[in-house]
């Protein structure tokens, strides 16, 4: 079989604005339930474990309780796995770590989280863990192109972190991690894994579920050895607003009503 190469795109396409400024939905399909955002929280754990985006035991969400001025924060306990948590599992930790509400204990790791936190305020959700195609990329140092549309909506985002120091077990390690993330909102830590952040759960969830696949993409064009065509700037631009302002609230209640129709315990 012969391959032939397409001509590149055009490096230098017009701006396209994208998002709900061109095309709004009128009306969309509702999950058909109200969650609290304990119950929406530990949803966001069982469609990542799904998703492959967990690696067994690993890993940890927080998201900062709605209004609480201290900054207590949500968070999954150590021992149980992503795919088996229930609402009634989750924990609630300060901003030091320290467990507030829960039967059970939580990982030193969550230093993580919670410098991070601490620094930005707009990272009301903060995602770890270890997706398979992350960490192959992660293992050589490597972001991954976008060769693709839907790799579009972390056009500007990633980052990568080169310094590996092993298990972040306290606050100050946490500390120096969070000030290396800045202000990124995904980021790949070399010969570790991911974190994403976001203001909201749903979107959170839609960019965790969606990074893995990116990264194998990636990975399988350089398989290839060839190079990947270029999709213009103006163009990552239009497309990553409208699937973040369009795609986010439809993912989420898709992958919600998905799960509660095979698990519906998970709101427990």
């Amino acid at each position: 079989m012969t391959l032939t190469t397409a001509p590149p795109g055009p490096a230098d396409a017009p701006m396209r604005d994208g998002g709900t400024a061109t095309w709004s939905p009128s009306i969309t399909p509702p999950i058909g339930v109200d969650l609290t955002e304990r119950q929406a929280l530990a949803c966001a754990f069982r469609i990542l474990g799904h998703s492959g985006f967990s690696e067994n035991i690993a890993g940890h969400i927080t998201m900062v309780k709605d209004g609480d001025t201290e900054g207590a924060m949500w968070v999954n306990p150590w021992g149980l796995w992503w795919e088996e948590l229930t609402a009634s599992d989750l924990c609630v930790v300060d901003r030091d770590g320290t467990v507030l509400e829960g039967r059970w204990d939580v990982t030193p790791a969550i230093h993580i989280h919670t410098e991070l936190h601490r620094i930005r305020p707009d990272a009301r959700v903060v995602v770890h863990n270890h997706p398979y195609y992350v960490t192959v990329l992660a293992a050589i140092g490597v972001l991954p192109q976008i060769v693709h549309q839907t790799g579009c909506m972390y056009d500007g985002d990633l980052a990568l972190v080169h310094e590996y120091t092993g298990e972040v077990d306290d606050a100050a390690l946490g500390a120096d991690l969070a000030r290396q993330i800045g202000d990124s909102s995904v980021v790949i830590l070399a010969s570790h894994g991911i974190i994403v952040t976001a203001p909201t759960i749903q979107e959170a969830t839609y960019r965790s579920a969606s990074i893995d696949r990116a990264c194998r993409l990636a990975y399988d064009v350089m398989l290839l050895g060839r190079d990947p065509l270029q999709i213009a700037p103006g163009l990552r631009h239009g497309m990553k607003k409208s699937l973040l302002e369009r795609g986010t609230d439809v993912y989420w209640a898709g992958a919600v009503r998905s799960l509660l129709r095979r698990e519906p315990e998970v709101l427990d």
